[in-house]
């Protein structure tokens, strides 16, 4: 079955996260909308978008619309999934879910009492390369756990990109941190130890560094620089008996491999370069028209939201 997907925003994500993967699963772009109309239709006649709505809440209301796609800015988030919820829509939104706990909870209940999916798209999850990395961490390969790091990191974006704006929400935490700490949930429930930031400007983080502490002893750290020379995304599983280290999680149609070293050597596994979006919208398709689980619920949502207010107050800063 085919998905009918309106997209809110004409942002620069939507290429790799929607606009690829819904053409290589099938899937119709019916409708997008932006704050600036000439720049949705310069969207739509790239992508090949069917039509051009004068507003997001028209997109979300359109009748021929199956599902929305949010990859607005961080404030807006929650307030345009909660639209699409209110009109029967599920959503697959960009993260993080919300700007805050509270935020993503009050969408999260909206959601589950409306009965509509709404799924937070950290894509990266999907991938083997991370399915490998998990399993490996599981199955007794790396002896017991000690120590989980994900170092994230790029070029600085321009002056007026919202990841600069503490009213849209941004900084780095927000975009990058996100991930990290989600990762990080996926070896148990971590409680912050420690934020460190270090701010553009007052309560908007160029970087900033988590350390988190699992009931078991295990350690974790989470890494996040928006002011590098070149991008970065790693993932690093160390054991008693060995270590995995997935080269670039977040891209890994880039860098598809996993280095594994244990006391037999090392194995340098390659996991393919389908895109981890394409993966994503898979299963984003598969909870929508059959029902079948995701790994990504609003629960998980509100706990991940939780955890990044939990490390911005370890830092002396404010919750978004």
């Amino acid at each position: 079955m085919t998905l009918r997907i309106g997209v809110l925003g004409a942002s620069r994500i939507a290429e790799s996260a929607i606009v690829g993967p819904a053409r290589d699963l099938g899937h119709r772009l019916v409708v997008v909308a932006a704050r600036d109309p000439l720049r949705a239709q310069a969207f739509a006649d790239k992508y090949g978008v069917e039509r051009v709505a004068p507003t997001y809440q028209d997109v979300v209301t359109d009748p021929e619309v199956d599902v929305v796609y949010n990859p607005l800015a961080n404030s807006l988030h929650a307030p345009w999934n909660l639209a699409a919820v209110e009109a029967g829509k599920p959503v697959l939104t960009e993260k993080p879910f919300a700007r805050n706990r509270d935020e993503a909870a009050r969408v999260a209940a909206a959601a589950e009492a409306a009965g509509v999916p709404v799924m937070e798209g950290f894509h990266y999850l999907f991938h083997p390369a991370t399915q490998r990395a998990l399993s490996l961490a599981g199955d007794g390969t790396l002896g017991e756990l000690i120590r989980v790091e994900v170092r994230m990191g790029m070029p600085a974006p321009q002056p007026d990109d919202p990841r600069w704006s503490l009213d849209l929400a941004g900084g780095a935490l927000m975009d990058l941190g996100c991930y990290g700490l989600h990762i990080l949930r996926k070896f148990g429930e971590p409680a912050v130890v420690a934020g460190t930031a270090v701010q553009r400007s007052p309560g908007v983080d160029e970087s900033f560094d988590v350390e988190v502490v699992y009931p078991s002893g295990l350690t974790g750290l989470s890494t996040n620089s928006m002011v590098e020379q070149e991008h970065s995304f790693t993932l690093r599983v160390i054991g008693d008996r060995g270590e995995a280290f997935v080269h670039n999680f977040i891209k890994p149609h880039e860098d598809d491999r996993l280095t594994l070293q244990t006391q037999d050597g090392t194995t340098v596994e390659h996991h393919g370069t389908r895109t981890s979006y394409s993966y994503q919208l898979e299963a984003f398709a598969d909870l929508v028209l059959r029902g079948t689980p995701a790994p990504l619920d609003t629960a998980d949502a509100v706990a991940n939201m939780a955890l990044i207010d939990d490390a911005y107050r370890a830092a002396g800063m404010q919750p978004r």
